[in-house]
């Protein structure tokens, strides 16, 4: 099973187990995913789809920096 279709899986398993946070996270990866092949009129394989998460994760770190150096505890958290 490649990696993109795990996320579809656990999108439908976070849906029937109604976990608001979960889901909302792994839409946020599908649709980057979505995009990304909407733009490259490419299908992604799982070494693109790593790349693409490293990238969130790198940018979920910085707004987290910036939000601590801002006094935001509230946005960090």
């Amino acid at each position: 099973m490649n990696l993109k279709n795990r996320i579809q899986d656990d999108v439908k398993t976070a849906m029937r187990a109604r976990d608001k946070q979960r889901l909302g996270a792994l839409r946020l990866v599908t649709a980057s995913i979505k995009q990304k092949e909407v733009d490259e009129r490419i299908d992604l394989d799982d070494t693109a789809v790593l790349m693409i998460l490293d990238k969130m994760v790198k940018q979920r770190r910085d707004s987290i920096e910036q939000y601590d150096k801002a006094g935001r505890e509230d946005l960090s958290e």
